[in-house]
């Protein structure tokens, strides 16, 4: 029977499953002079490069986002208790 190909693409999405390295993780996500999404190191799919400026964009968007999500889930929980709520239906 013949072996698997640990790496290609399938649908136009890549995917590779060789087992990786420090180096070939670090070169993976510092790609100078490529897009704003490279080849993932192992699995499917692509992720940031972290050498394109709009990657960097990205992350502190997707950070302030869960900061905001954070704060909003702390103070909405600050002595205040769920109180039930009436709802009346108008059949016409």
């Amino acid at each position: 029977m013949a072996d698997k190909p640990s790496s290609g693409e399938v649908f136009g999405v890549p995917y590779n499953f060789d087992r990786p390295s420090m180096g070939r993780m670090l070169s993976s996500y510092w790609q100078p002079g490529e897009g704003m999404l490279v080849e993932k190191p192992f699995g499917v799919g692509y992720t940031l490069n972290l050498a394109n400026w709009r990657s960097w964009i990205v992350v502190v968007i997707a950070g302030a986002l869960l900061w905001q999500e954070q704060q909003g889930a702390t103070e909405g929980t600050e002595g205040t208790e769920d109180e039930p709520v009436e709802v009346i239906v108008d059949d016409d």
